[in-house]
């Protein structure tokens, strides 16, 4: 069911972390940042009760659904209390998870214009689309989620470090290309709808850095 997941939720554009245990979901869980758990109760080590416990000790904003084939109300009720977001239980049909998370993802989005606006370019939150002075830009899922990042951070200096967690999972290997390739192909694509070269700006041994001006 793991393996089935990662590979649907993959497919849906999704970077994907996976813990087969309770152990690694802590380990992943006290070293990264995630938008959305899908969290199951039933792990063959630390129950899902307790990881969603430390989970809310230490974050309280992150979204988590559970998945879980107990049935009873008090399960439920112990896993809402306990600070879940929703709880689902199995079986249950991947569109409805995909379902659930798109309704938890976007509820980030309630005190959040749907719009981001920055020097000229607008970015479409919620169907991805992005322009330049009302000309779409045609962006690659990986390209809206490096550009998306670096317009939530502009101005600051972003390391390889950071993208590669925040946009990429823990399989990406941070000593190959792919990332550098994936900026060298939205700088190109910026380039050609702004004409301004210095969009994304490489600081060397530190990272990047991204500026617009009208």
């Amino acid at each position: 069911m793991l393996a089935a997941l990662e590979k649907g939720l993959k497919r849906d554009g999704y970077a994907i972390d996976i813990a087969s245990t309770g152990e690694m979901a802590q380990e992943l869980i006290g070293i990264n940042e995630y938008d959305l758990i899908v969290l199951d109760i039933n792990l063959p080590d630390i129950d899902g009760f307790t990881i969603l416990k430390y989970l809310r000790e230490n974050d309280p904003t992150t979204r988590v659904i559970i998945v879980s084939a107990n049935r009873t109300i008090d399960d439920r009720i112990r896993g809402l209390d306990l600070g879940a977001n929703d709880y689902l239980i199995k079986p249950f049909d991947f569109k409805e998870l995909q379902a659930r998370i798109r309704a938890l993802l976007r509820r980030d989005f309630a005190s959040k214009p749907n719009l981001m606006r920055e020097g000229g370019l607008e970015l479409d939150l919620s169907t991805h689309r992005v322009s330049y002075q009302e000309r779409e830009i045609i962006l690659t899922l990986k390209e809206y989620s490096i550009l998306k990042y670096f317009v939530q951070n502009r101005g600051k200096i972003i390391s390889s470090e950071e993208l590669y967690q925040h946009i990429w999972n823990d399989e990406a290997n941070p000593f190959t290309e792919v990332m550098r390739v994936h900026i060298y192909s939205l700088r190109k694509k910026l380039h050609s709808a702004t004409g301004k070269n210095d969009i994304i700006t490489t600081i060397k041994g530190s990272g990047y850095i991204f500026r617009i001006e009208e």
